[in-house]
């Protein structure tokens, strides 16, 4: 007679277990990849897409200006000071927006109101540390001119 001793072979046992944790893995990643948030640089964006060349046409027209068309930050008054031409300056209408890049719901946008030496202050003390862009449209006679500046803020 032929007996068998109690031995066992691990090969189908260690297989399940490998596809079992394999098929674990694929769930959870699927989940943690469903969960992530997908924003686009704005909501509009593909409208914004087609209004493009306006924009363009606006940045050229303040190329003339980018030494005196300034965007910088105190960190010691803890403000974004956005500096246009005093020749622009007095009659310019026109709005500021703040772009964070990194998430879309930071965003903020504020009127344009530019003292009579061209410059205007923005609390920065609401805004968190990080990259932010500063967009500025204005508009002077009927022309449109366009700042597209990056500035860095942080907290003291």
């Amino acid at each position: 007679m032929n007996t068998t001793t109690g031995s066992r072979n691990p090969w189908p046992i260690a297989i399940a277990g490998f596809f079992i944790i394999a098929i674990l893995f694929i769930v959870s990643f699927i989940a943690f990849a469903v969960r992530q948030r997908e924003d686009l640089v704005s909501a509009d964006y593909y409208e914004r897409e087609v209004r493009y060349q306006s924009q363009l046409d606006a940045m050229n027209r303040s190329q003339p200006f980018a030494a005196q068309t300034v965007v910088t930050f105190e960190p010691a008054r803890q403000t974004i000071v956005i500096t246009l031409p005093t020749a622009k300056a007095s009659s310019a209408t026109g709005s500021i927006h703040l772009y964070r890049p990194s998430d879309a719901r930071l965003d903020c946008e504020f009127p344009l109101a530019l003292s009579a030496d061209g410059t205007q202050r923005l609390d920065a003390k609401q805004f968190r540390d990080g990259l932010w862009k500063v967009r500025v449209k204005w508009n002077v006679n009927g022309q449109e001119f366009f700042l597209d500046q990056p500035v860095i803020i942080t907290s003291s």
